[in-house]
């Protein structure tokens, strides 16, 4: 028996963002960050999404902040996870001293005044910041959106301002060498938000790891190269 498959979504959204995955991988399991999609704020995060992990060995899939919380869970819970996929995702989202590959503090603080202020247009500018750099038609960027925001259920303030505060103080740069389940690190080549050169920090350092940079790509993968994406994480799942 295959392990499960368990996805979880960046800052800002939703389960919705893998409505493509949901179809692809009908009996995968897909979580709802606290205060996102509708689900109850929480002041710790982690033990409330490994309240969600099955209690066979799982795959965890984990875009962006995600990934940075599937490889948490993989540190803290190592029983539970038998290997792990990050899409996009980073040991250290915010710039720190020795660490040129995040967001400077000036941006955040932006991000954080926005959703106190102008929620919506922040986000907005968020999700563009997304497909910056890929060429597509108007009327498929709206598509996009349109099934990737989950506007029935939105995030919750608290939830928005305490997942910023995770990438803001989140640095697992020193944690992940001693990760050791099988992982496959996904990135677009053009990520306007992490850049590339955060995951191939992340395939140095931690061991049986294989690095995909996705050509002409930026922060979502999964949604504008969907079927390479479906194809290599099959084709990787296999070997586990």
């Amino acid at each position: 028996m295959n392990p499960p498959l368990i996805f979880m979504h960046g800052w800002g959204q939703s389960k919705q963002i893998w409505h493509q995955q949901q179809s692809q991988f009908p009996t995968a399991k897909f979580l709802n960050l606290p205060g996102h999609g509708g689900e109850p704020d929480s002041i710790d995060w982690l033990t409330t999404l490994a309240k969600q992990l099955p209690e066979n060995p799982c795959i965890l899939v984990g875009w962006s902040l995600g990934g940075m919380l599937a490889m948490q869970l993989a540190l803290a819970y190592p029983e539970r996870i038998k290997a792990l996929a990050l899409v996009s995702s980073t040991p250290c989202f915010s710039q720190k001293e020795g660490w040129a590959h995040g967001c400077t503090d000036e941006v955040l603080q932006g991000f954080k005044q926005g959703i106190k202020h102008q929620a919506a247009k922040t986000m907005s500018r968020f999700f563009a910041l997304m497909f910056h750099c890929e060429a597509m038609e108007r009327r498929q960027f709206n598509s996009i959106a349109r099934a990737a925001v989950d506007r029935d259920q939105p995030s919750s303030a608290q939830g928005m301002q305490e997942g910023l505060r995770l990438l803001t103080d989140l640095d697992l740069r020193t944690d992940i060498s001693k990760i050791t389940q099988p992982t496959w690190i996904a990135h677009g080549e053009n990520d306007a938000i992490i850049p590339v050169q955060a995951s191939e920090f992340l395939a140095k350092h931690i061991s049986h790891s294989t690095l995909h940079r996705f050509s002409s790509c930026g922060h979502a993968p999964f949604l504008t190269q969907a079927e390479t994406f479906h194809r290599l994480l099959e084709s990787w799942c296999h070997t586990i």
